[in-house]
């Protein structure tokens, strides 16, 4: 059974649609002015909200900002009662961020199609967010048990050789698994702080004190602190030769960490889906009043439905390439471009060219 929230100050409308609603076999919590009526959303979290306009003390206006201060109430659909129906009044409640007027006189069917219209709203958002649940849910579970497990299984297996045929190895052999057991504890521990990271800039989004302090920073050296992480992951990753790096200089709004995190993770992924001896090009030049990174590989790249649905743990086509990420690192440098009021962007031709750009304003 739905509930549903009715704050008006007139008690003989208030009867009127709570028995309206009785007949339809809603729940209906009555509230006879703005306080209470706000007390009694917070305590207890109706399907829909029917408030009145033109209250003393607490008005509905008011009503609405307060309820929409409460991560418990924000999201609640909200229909306004009123007896003014300029536009200028319509346009201030649905800038405010509510659903719906009803002006009164009202008549029954006018209130139920209302009611059963936001309601059926609040269900395909609902099924929406809960789609977009299940389908998180279903590639963590595809992909990070597999990140997890691969390197754990080098660790795990190199060390135990090692320790059980140690007498029988020659010190190259040992040094050349122990070398393994590095590449892939670096690997693990790589996986872990992104896993972290991501979670933390999620709950950043919501918290403006710790976002604030995030985004503080600024620096002056971007062409040398692009190279100096350019050269560092093709050294790493033995591919030196197919990088090509040439950029301006700029100073940017955005701290050296943030910087370089964003550069590290849009070129260990250029490297990773493109193959050896193929280029990947790594170009910085002013944009207008922002600075611009373009990261081109030429690797198997992205089709426009792929670009469309990336997110963190989505890996495309895993039954056919057998990739080693878990899609954290491109989510991750979007998060934090997009913190800084900047831009990321993705333009790939399968087979031949992608092409991701990250755009970050000057200081």
């Amino acid at each position: 059974m739905k509930k549903i929230l009715v704050i008006e100050d007139d008690l003989v409308i208030l009867t009127i649609i709570t028995d309206i609603l009785e007949a339809e076999y809603f729940l209906v919590i009555g509230a006879e002015n703005g306080k209470i009526g706000v007390e009694k959303a917070q305590a207890e979290v109706p399907d829909l909200i029917i408030c009145d306009v033109m209250m003393p003390e607490v008005d509905g206006y008011t009503v609405l900002k307060l309820l929409q201060e409460n991560q418990e109430t924000e999201a609640i659909p909200f229909i306004f009662l009123t007896a003014k129906s300029t536009n200028a009044d319509l346009r201030e409640g649905m800038e405010l961020g509510a659903d719906d007027y009803l002006t009164k006189p009202f008549t029954r069917d006018g209130l139920m199609k209302a009611i059963t219209t936001r309601l059926g709203k609040q269900r395909t958002i609902q099924r929406k967010i809960q789609e977009q649940l299940d389908d998180l849910r279903s590639s963590i579970t595809l992909s990070l048990p597999h990140e997890l497990r691969t390197p754990l299984n080098v660790i795990i297996g190199a060390s135990q050789f090692i320790v059980e045929e140690f007498h029988d190895l020659e010190d190259d052999e040992i040094i050349q698994m122990l070398e393994n057991v590095n590449v892939s504890a670096n690997r693990l521990y790589r996986l872990i702080q992104n896993f972290l990271l991501y979670a933390d800039l999620e709950l950043l989004s919501r918290d403006q004190e710790r976002l604030k302090i995030f985004t503080t920073g600024y620096l002056s050296n971007s062409e040398s602190i692009i190279r100096e992480v350019a050269l560092k992951k093709a050294k790493s990753l033995e591919r030196l030769e197919d990088l090509e790096f040439t950029s301006e200089n700029a100073n940017l709004k955005i701290s050296e960490p943030n910087f370089m995190k964003i550069i590290d993770e849009l070129l260990d992924n250029a490297f990773k889906f493109s193959p050896p001896e193929t280029k990947v090009q790594v170009v910085g030049r002013l944009v207008d009043n922002m600075f611009a990174v373009y990261f081109i590989d030429h690797g198997k790249g992205m089709s426009a439905n792929e670009i469309a649905h990336v997110g963190a743990y989505k890996q495309f086509n895993r039954k056919i390439y057998e990739q080693q990420g878990s899609g954290l690192g491109l989510i991750i440098a979007k998060r934090i471009t997009e913190l800084h009021h900047g831009k990321l962007s993705i333009e790939s031709l399968p087979d031949r060219q992608t092409t991701v750009s990250i755009l970050i304003p000057k200081n």
